[in-house]
């Protein structure tokens, strides 16, 4: 069913907290007025099959009324819209409720009025914090940290893993409580510096990391501030890696850190909700190219090929016990990708909690077996791998039940493994699962191709509907504007659910990088600022991330100016030829050359690996990591600007680097250069061409007009559509100059 069909106008529902809906009759300063909104809390997008878990126990929708397959029922109630407000204005054509932005007919239309999106009010933080001081006192410690992830290291975790969020008030993605017995602080970088300073209560003091005036990271304010104290943290919340390096900054102050038994947090948290028992599934290997059974192999050779745990002076033979015999895995994106196995505990990312322990004749997971269905069962089995129960990974590792012989971890394996272990049974060495995952092979490289243009031709429909709605007068918020994206991506081929929040933003929300708009408080999308949506669906073929700026109005030559700078940027990458053993940081300047010429910057990464419907930030490779490009790594392309308080922008497409024939071929087959998955044509309205070359205009006329060619087989049925994107592979560069009297003409 189309998202916006009219042609039966649906009864008019009151949902608790909406408004009327009606169109706006002129841009003017009122919209300015609705609030910026604060980032959710807890959303829970169930992205995979199972269960919904949205915050509210909303009913799902009936059958009945969906086009949309049974497994896709179930998650309905979790993609969320907004309600347009009234600008109490006249002079363009009413839009009424049953023809409105309630456009929506079937499971649409009950996905909408069944949308519950709460305001989270600021918490009064002073019980929680009188609480966790008095086990502080117990233990006698001077500072408690709060880290933002779960036992696995994770960057996204699941709702019952979001203690520092409950302890804070605070919900963005990083940053680290840290509480003393007279203090609490947060320390955060810049992309929540704003967002903290909203959300904290009167407790609490925001660390600015990465400021001119500020610490690095929480490390280095930590050590800084430690002189004879005793610091607390949940062992299997920090990862070796970091326990090591601030155990050993803290020793010359006479410091030291100290493990409780149990999780301070936990033991305040009351109504904390439970962990996720939804089923894990097998991905099949259409998707994943590879089976399960030839990745355990690939790796087994790997730790037969490792050395000895030896002294490096000795020349003796080494002895069964030094010998490595194993890896523990604990990355939870790794544990999914090597068993081709998929599962629904945290929102947006198909990952399950567990444990697996690799052997070099068997392998065990350790996993809730209620997650295990019969059917996975034997699947397991067929690939030599045993279930146990997850909490079993403690009493397995304590008991040291693989024998003699040496057990390899990471250097990002929770501390608490380690001392589990103790260092005589383990060595440390880089994640070679996490190496594995990162190059794609053919299959997982077409699926991402596949995934990529379902994705584009439903970004397209959606910016077709949405400028011809903000044309035709409507009122449209961040909020809505998100949700209809989500609404075309959802009738997408093999659509898993969303691979993040939506950050959908306009004017000063825009400026901040990681906006995601609140239902009762999103601002209207205006004429006057560029809009920003940085978004990406989860498919079973590919994970999904694309951002792209547009103005709905005449921009101003400074927004040009600006959008050009980083067009150029983004252009530059996108055309990068480079030679084996290139790093991303060093051809992160390319992207941000054109922006500092006018003194212009941004404070994020320039890109990140991207999974294969897996987590959407994906390592090692970025552009800012020294591990050099590969081809088969696929990766972000991201540059942007933020004017602070006013606009924002920024311009997002995946690339998969590739190897390329150059003129000369120095030094043989070693050049590579990136191919662009992203398919979804960037406007010219706010580019300026005299500041473009020759190169870079052509650059930009073809990447439209591949756009076209690649998408009509996939929109041919959508009039609006195709017309759109005809018209934006070919248009022109830039906006007609004003003549006479000011006049202004928008040739669209």
């Amino acid at each position: 069913m189309d998202p916006d069909h009219e042609s039966t106008p649906p009864p008019v529902y009151q949902h608790p907290g909406s408004a009327d809906i009606r169109s706006r009759s002129s841009r003017s300063s009122r919209a300015a007025s609705f609030q910026s909104s604060v980032r959710p809390q807890g959303v829970s997008f169930n992205p995979l099959p199972g269960g919904a878990r949205s915050r509210s126990q909303s009913a799902t929708p009936p059958p009945s009324k969906s086009p949309l397959p049974p497994h896709m029922l179930a998650r309905s109630v979790t993609y969320k819209s907004n309600i347009s407000k009234n600008t109490g204005r006249s002079g363009r054509p009413t839009l009424y409720p049953s023809e409105s932005s309630s456009t929506l007919v079937g499971s649409a239309l009950e996905r909408k009025i069944r949308d519950e999106d709460p305001i989270t009010e600021r918490p009064n933080t002073d019980s929680r914090l009188e609480a966790l001081r008095d086990h502080m006192r117990n233990h006698d410690l001077y500072y408690y940290i709060i880290p933002s992830e779960d036992a696995h290291g994770s960057e996204y975790i699941a709702p019952s893993d979001k203690r520092r969020e409950w302890m804070t008030g605070f919900t963005g993605s990083a940053g680290q409580a840290i509480v003393s017995m007279t203090t609490a602080y947060l320390i955060t970088d810049s992309r929540y510096w704003l967002q903290a300073q909203e959300q904290l209560d009167h407790n609490w003091v925001v660390i600015k990391a990465g400021a001119v005036d500020g610490p690095k990271d929480w490390i280095e304010w930590l050590v800084d501030r430690a002189e004879n104290h005793k610091i607390g943290i949940d062992a299997r919340l920090i990862s070796y890696e970091k326990a090591t390096m601030l155990n050993n900054l803290l020793k010359p102050k006479n410091s030291k850190l100290y493990y409780p038994p149990q999780n301070l947090v936990d033991l305040i948290w009351r109504d904390k909700p439970p962990r996720s028992r939804e089923h894990i599934y097998v991905q099949p290997i259409e998707f994943t190219g590879y089976g399960a059974n030839e990745k355990l192999a690939r790796l087994r050779e790997w730790i037969r090929k490792q050395r000895p745990h030896v002294p490096s002076y000795s020349n003796a033979e080494p002895k069964p016990s030094q010998v490595q015999v194993a890896t523990l895995l604990s990355n939870l994106s790794c544990i999914a990708w090597l068993l081709n196995l998929r599962g629904d505990d945290i929102p947006f990312n198909p990952v399950f909690h567990s444990y697996l322990f690799v052997g070099l004749e068997s392998a065990t997971l350790f996993i809730e077996t209620a997650k295990v269905t019969p059917e996975v069962n034997s699947y397991l089995q067929s690939i030599g791998v045993g279930v146990r129960d997850y909490n079993d990974i403690w009493t397995f590792l304590r008991r040291k039940e693989w024998g003699p012989g040496n057990v390899i971890i990471s250097p990002q394996t929770s501390y608490a493994i380690c001392l589990m272990m103790t260092s005589f049974r383990y060595t440390v060495l880089p994640n070679y699962v996490e190496e594995m995952k990162a190059v794609k092979n053919e299959a997982e490289v077409q699926g991402l191709r596949n995934a990529y243009l379902r994705d584009g031709a439903a970004y397209v429909k959606w910016l077709a509907w949405l400028e011809e709605k903000m044309s035709q007068g409507y009122d449209i918020t961040e909020y809505e504007a998100a949700w209809r994206l989500t609404e075309y991506r959802r009738r997408n081929k093999h659509y898993m659910g969303l691979a993040y929040e939506n950050i959908s933003a306009s004017g000063p929300n825009a400026a901040l990088p990681h906006h995601t708009p609140h239902k009762a408080t999103a601002r209207m999308i205006d004429r006057e600022t560029p809009y920003l949506n940085d978004s990406g669906g989860q498919y079973r073929d590919g994970t999904c991330d694309t951002t792209r700026t547009v103005h709905f109005g005449r921009p101003t030559p400074e927004q040009c100016e600006a959008f050009t700078r980083v067009l150029q940027g983004h252009i530059a990458i996108d055309t990068a030829i480079f030679p084996e053993g290139t790093t991303g940081a060093k051809l992160d300047v390319l992207a941000r050359k054109a922006l500092w010429q006018d003194g212009l910057n941004y404070m994020h990464g320039t890109g990140h690996g991207v999974g294969s419907f897996l987590n959407v930030h994906e390592g090692p490779q970025s552009f800012s990591s020294d591990v050099p490009l590969l081809p088969g790594h696929v990766i972000t392309n991201e540059p942007g600007f933020y004017n602070a308080g006013k606009w924002g922008m920024r311009i997002e497409s995946a690339l998969v680097v590739r190897r390329v024939k150059t003129k000369g071929q120095f030094n043989g087959d070693v050049w590579l250069g990136f191919e662009r998955l992203t398919c979804v044509p960037i406007q010219t309205k706010m580019v300026k061409e005299v500041m473009l070359s020759k190169e870079e205009r052509q650059w930009l006329k073809d990447h439209n007009r591949r756009c076209l060619e690649l998408l009509e087989p996939l929109l041919r049925n959508d009039k609006r559509a195709m017309k759109w994107l005809r018209r934006e592979a070919e248009r022109g560069i830039g906006i007609a100059g004003a003549g006479p009297g000011g006049l202004t003409i928008d040739w669209n």
